[in-house]
């Protein structure tokens, strides 16, 4: 017979996996009951984690850009925003058979350098009425210079007060523009932050975060410790001279910056849906194939011979370049190396790219012009994880997309953006804000907002081209003087000298002498 002790050998491994068991079915009960929970908050709309305040950045403090107008029958942008809004109005009572859009982003929405009358918000409108005459169409342009999403969101609680039936937001360029800190995010540590946006996210936890606030007597929209509090307008880094030689290669910077980035769209999406509105986005398209870096800065790990041996190679390819025996084949050999000893350096690629293109090499001149863009040491065009950023709160979301990127992509040769179809940097010509219109309007028909007549294409070109022949020659000439001054803006070349920090009652008079003349 067994002993006593053989006995209780046998029953121990036994007795563990009952012990085992029993925890996991413990933390399984209690992670159905969080989960059931969390279900429960969001049917109620309990704890919306979207409502909270912006962790990143506050402002000292947020005017409302539309107010009503005298007679009180619309609301209107007041002169004092027009330094960065341009004027757009709508009725305070909105009719029974409207449709109202109202489009949220940068100068891009704005339809700069140009204006509104030629921004794709324009285009869709009349698109829109040429579709269906029966309906009364109206897209309002919330678009503003330097405007980033940060500065968006506020307008954005502030439009879904005006009963809109959808909201477009197109934004992406405009992150990099204004200096802050982000030293009370980075302080917490990369594994924290990670658990705290995932956490965050949840209903729960910002229902049991609001109640812990109230309960310790905080304020619930209280700003995190050390969280910049930005000017009530813009200061872009280049609007004042010397601005271009603040920027720096700063990688940790940068990565926060795509952080907040796609906390914003996600945030805005969130915000939109929360309140019954349907939301579209718009993946902005911008120009790598005519468009030099703006500023490039070496790799800092780059010895002093290295150093030397890259620009003796740059030196030796201007000479294949210009010299008798022109050889761009030996020009792509000498940047290449280079390339390879300094793989940092925007101006380097963007010079490499030009070569493939002239001797062909199309797959490889596109793969040089990408990362010259994404090398950019002064990024004010989007960058690749921000447009991944889109398309990934697009999907996650299941929000409509415009993918204006790939839209321009298809239509350019060899999948190479440039200036035939935007006039600068990133603002498209006429033709692609029409082009970004069509789509939205495409879109639109998916969603089955509206079904076209069938002479809506005949219809909405007539519409197209008598609003083009309202436009003068003032607002031609205007728009060249603005493009004029808008590249030498983007090339650091402004001549203002950045004034000491301003109290909040001189800033509107401040932002308004800004851009007068831009």
């Amino acid at each position: 017979m067994a002993s006593n002790r053989e006995i209780a050998t046998r029953k121990q491994p036994q007795t563990r996996k009952r012990r085992w068991l029993s925890r996991m079915i413990a933390i399984g009960f209690g992670l159905s009951l969080l989960v059931a929970f969390e279900g429960m908050c969001r049917f109620c709309h309990w704890g919306r984690p979207e409502l909270h305040d912006d962790p990143f950045v506050g402002f000292r403090a947020i005017r409302p850009l539309f107010v009503r107008s005298e007679d009180g029958a619309q609301y209107e942008i007041p002169k004092g925003r027009q330094t960065h809004f341009r004027p757009q109005s709508f009725a305070a009572q909105k009719a029974d058979n409207e449709y109202r859009v109202f489009c949220l982003g940068g100068s891009t929405v704005q339809g700069n350098p140009y204006a509104v009358e030629t921004s794709f918000t324009t285009w869709l409108e009349l698109s829109l009425q040429a579709a269906d005459p029966s309906r009364r169409w109206r897209v309002v342009n919330c678009g503003g210079i330097s405007y980033s999403t940060y500065r968006l969101t506020p307008i954005l609680e502030e439009v879904l007060h005006y009963e809109p039936d959808l909201v477009v937001i197109c934004e992406g360029h405009n992150e990099f523009l204004e200096s802050r800190s982000f030293a009370h995010i980075e302080s917490r540590g990369e594994l924290f932050n990670a658990s705290l946006a995932a956490v965050s996210r949840l209903h729960t936890y910002s229902l049991m975060h609001g109640a812990y606030a109230r309960w310790r007597g905080w304020p619930t929209n209280a700003a995190p410790a050390g969280r910049p509090i930005l000017p009530v307008e813009v200061e872009a880094l280049l609007d004042y001279r010397g601005g271009l030689e603040e920027y720096r290669r700063d990688e940790a910077w940068r990565a926060n910056v795509i952080r907040q980035f796609r906390f914003n769209v996600r945030r805005m999406v969130q915000l939109a849906r929360g309140a019954g509105v349907e939301v579209m986005l718009v993946n902005p398209p911008c120009n790598t194939g005519d468009m030099p870096p703006f500023k490039a800065e070496h790799s800092p790990d780059l010895t002093s011979e290295e150093l030397a041996r890259w620009e003796a190679l740059l030196e030796s390819a201007r000479e294949h370049f210009r010299g008798e025996k022109r050889s761009l084949r030996a020009a792509i050999a000498n940047l290449e190396e280079a390339c390879q000893i300094d793989p940092l350096h925007a101006g380097g690629w963007y010079t490499l790219a030009e070569c493939y293109r002239s001797v062909g090499r199309m797959d490889a001149a596109r793969e040089a012009y990408f990362k010259a863009k994404e090398l950019d040491v002064c990024p004010l065009r989007i960058l690749q994880p921000m447009n991944q950023a889109i398309l990934d709160v697009a999907r996650e979301t299941r929000t409509p997309l415009v993918d204006a990127q790939r839209l321009f992509e298809e239509q350019s040769l060899h999948g190479i953006i440039g200036s035939d179809q935007l006039v600068d940097h990133v603002h498209p010509g006429f033709q692609g804000h029409q082009q970004i219109a069509d789509a939205l309007a495409e879109k639109l028909i998916e969603l089955g907002v509206f079904h076209p007549a069938p002479d809506w294409q005949a219809k909405k070109q007539i519409a197209f081209q008598k609003q083009l022949d309202s436009l003068d020659d003032y607002y031609y000439l205007e728009g060249e003087r603005r493009l004029k001054n808008l590249r030498l803006w983007a090339r650091g070349r402004a001549k203002r000298i950045r004034p000491t920090p301003l109290t909040s009652d001189q800033e509107p008079a401040a932002a308004s002498a800004k851009l007068r003349g831009l």
